[in-house]
C-alpha cells in the first residue's frame, strides 16, 4: 500500500479544479478498483476558532473536548485529495453519501496532538450501483481514540434487488424530541466550516442544475445536530444511514427510542414524516 504523508490538512477547495474537470473528461469504462492508498496527516492539531465555528452551527457545546464528528469531516479534505490525486474509477460528482460511522473509544481534548489517516476500504454491490468506503482513524501517540466509516455510492444499472427494509418489531417507540427549524442558508454556512461546496448544497439555483428543486442539508451536519441533542457517553458508537433529502428550508422532527442499551436516533420531515437520517448510538 502507498503512504502519503501530510505536515497539515490539505485544502479541500484545491481538489475541486480536478472535480470540474471529471465533467468533461469521462471516466473509462470496465471493472472499478479503488487506489491502495493512505494519507496520513501525522501531527493534526484543532484550531480553536474553527471548532468553535463547527461546534454553533451543529449544537454542540464548546467544552474542551472534540465532536467524534468533527474529525470526520476534516478527513473529508484527505478524501477529496485522495478521489482527485489517485486513479479514482469513479465521476465525483454525482456520488451520494449513504452512511457514516463515527467510533469514539474516549473522549478527545481540542489541546491533544491527532495522527489522523484515511484509506479506501471495500467496493461492494448495491442495489442503485456500486457502494464504496472510506476509513478514517485517529490516534493520539499509539491510541486509537476515533475510527470513522463514510459510505458512497456511485448510481449504476444493476440487477441486484433492493434490500430488505428493517423490521418494525426491530424498532423501539420513538418519542419526539423537537422540532427543528433548518433555514435556507444552513448550506452556506456549513459548507464554510466543513469545505463542502458542493453545489447540491449552496443554493436552490445551483441545486436545480443537479435534478434537485431546492438545495439540501449535508448529512453530516443533520447527524452532528442529531449527536449534539442527545446525551452521549464518553465511548460511543453512532451509526447512521442518510435517507431522503432535506430540502432548505425545511421544518424537521428529531426523535429519540431506547432499545437494548441503544439509542435510536430519527429525523424526519414534520409535515410528511419521511426520513432523513435514521441510525443507532450504541456505548462502547
Amino acid at each position: 500500500m502507498k503512504t502519503r504523508h501530510f505536515s497539515q490538512l490539505p485544502k479541500a477547495y484545491l481538489a475541486y479544479p480536478k472535480v470540474i474537470k471529471g465533467l468533461i473528461f469521462k471516466k473509462p469504462k470496465g471493472e472499478k478498483t479503488l487506489p491502495q492508498v493512505d494519507y496520513i496527516v501525522d501531527e493534526y492539531r484543532v484550531d480553536h476558532d474553527h471548532l468553535k465555528s463547527y461546534n454553533e452551527i451543529c449544537g454542540y457545546k464548546n467544552n474542551g473536548y472534540v465532536p467524534s464528528t468533527y474529525l470526520a469531516v476534516i478527513s473529508q479534505s484527505l478524501q477529496m485529495q485522495m478521489m482527485t490525486q489517485e486513479p479514482f474509477p469513479f465521476a465525483l460528482l454525482g456520488l451520494v453519501h449513504i452512511r457514516n460511522q463515527v467510533k469514539q473509544y474516549r473522549k478527545i481534548g481540542v489541546n491533544e496532538t491527532i495522527t489522523l489517516s484515511c484509506k479506501f476500504g471495500e467496493l461492494k454491490p448495491h442495489d442503485k450501483g456500486l457502494q464504496f468506503d472510506f476509513i478514517t482513524t485517529a490516534k493520539v501517540g499509539n491510541d486509537v481514540v476515533m475510527e470513522g466509516l463514510t459510505t458512497y455510492l456511485s448510481r449504476q444499472k444493476t440487477n441486484i434487488s433492493s434490500a430488505s427494509k428493517a423490521k418494525e418489531d426491530q424498532l423501539p417507540k420513538f418519542k419526539s424530541q423537537g422540532n427543528w427549524k433548518v433555514a435556507e442558508n444552513t448550506g452556506r454556512r456549513y459548507a464554510l466550516v466543513s469545505g463542502d461546496f458542493n453545489l447540491i448544497h449552496i443554493h436552490a439555483v445551483t441545486a436545480k442544475a443537479f435534478g434537485f428543486k431546492q438545495a439540501i442539508a449535508h448529512g453530516m451536519w443533520s447527524k452532528a445536530k442529531a449527536l449534539a441533542s442527545i446525551s452521549l457517553p464518553d465511548a460511543y458508537d453512532a451509526d447512521v444511514y442518510f435517507k431522503l433529502p432535506m430540502f432548505l428550508p425545511s421544518e424537521v422532527e428529531f426523535l429519540t427510542g431506547e432499545r437494548d442499551q441503544a439509542t435510536h436516533l430519527l429525523v424526519r420531515n414534520a409535515k410528511s414524516q419521511k426520513p432523513h437520517v435514521s441510525g443507532v448510538v450504541k456505548p462502547l
